[in-house]
């Protein structure tokens, strides 16, 4: 018994050490290393010349992320340890429950399969043969970067799993038990929707829609994975936490300001000044001038 005990003390030890790894990608402009931004002349190379570069780089900077903390984070590391701690005390007791309703609904099958690398990569493919067929620069790097984004979760994921092993919720006696053969930790199904949707949600910015429905999305993901009883609730909060952090870095580092986006936002502006007049007050001591000025585009 006491060396059972030994034994799960040391796995959660090891899991908030896991936790450096992803932590620091969501502060990735703060944490990881980034070139300075220059401009782009119009022979630089492309993100598809650069796309499986990047990938190299990108994985670089996430396993040597660790080394990139400061002494700030603490303030987002403690919470996220100590919560991922205290969930995989309480694995098999929150799966138990879930177990007693039956069988996964065909629901959380259905909203589980959003997040499939299947549907994930059919989802970035679409951004981008849409931006390609259109001309449309933010469709095509959206495309591009989930893509690249996917590729960095899946490489982190296979890797953590064949690490932990982590037993699933329907192995039996041996269910969240780790380095017992199983596939379980962390939640591949979350990481891989909250890269696309991350990526989907920055690019779209201008568009509060298109985040909340992303953001909305990935998190049915997660909780179906639960309910589903293919995942404990660590294993989703991990994957989730993981999926962002790479989905932002990935943005933050190979995001490049494209004309049509940049004519977008004009555009905005725009059509926000002829809703709306203009008001702005109107002071000068010296001349003994005190008003408000307004104008209205039409």
């Amino acid at each position: 018994m006491m060396f059972r005990q030994s034994v799960k003390q040391f796995q959660s030890a090891l899991f908030l050490v896991l936790l450096l790894f992803l932590i620091p990608n969501s502060k990735a402009q703060t944490l990881l290393p980034t070139p300075s931004p220059t401009p782009r002349p119009s022979s630089s190379p492309t993100l598809e010349h650069e796309f499986f570069k990047n990938i190299l780089h990108d994985q670089k900077a996430i396993w040597t992320s660790p080394f990139h903390l400061s002494s700030r984070d603490v303030r987002w590391i403690a919470p996220l340890g100590l919560g991922t701690a205290a969930l995989i005390t309480t694995d098999r007791q929150t799966a138990g429950e879930v177990s007693e309703f039956g069988e996964a609904s065909n629901a959380s099958k259905a909203v589980s399969f959003i997040g499939s690398l299947y549907s994930t990569s059919a989802i970035a493919g679409s951004f981008y043969l849409f931006g390609r067929a259109r001309h449309n620069a933010r469709a095509r790097e959206t495309g591009l970067l989930a893509a690249e984004a996917l590729i960095n979760g899946e490489i982190v994921s296979l890797s953590l799993k064949a690490i932990t092993q982590r037993a699933r919720p329907r192995a039996g006696e041996e269910r969240g038990e780790f380095f017992e053969g199983g596939t379980s930790f962390p939640s591949g199904h979350s990481i891989q929707a909250w890269t696309v949707a991350t990526v989907i949600a920055h690019e779209y910015s201008d568009h509060r829609s298109v985040q909340i429905a992303a953001y909305a999305t990935a998190a049915a993901v997660s909780v179906s994975r639960f309910t589903g009883r293919n995942h404990f609730l660590s294993d989703i909060l991990v994957g989730s936490a993981m999926g962002y952090g790479i989905g932002r870095y990935v943005y933050k580092t190979h995001h490049t300001k494209s004309s049509s986006t940049d004519d977008d936002e004009e555009e905005a502006a725009f059509e926000r000044s002829r809703r709306w007049p203009s008001i702005a007050p109107l002071y000068s001591r010296s001349s003994r001038v005190y008003g408000v000025a307004g104008s209205w585009s039409f």
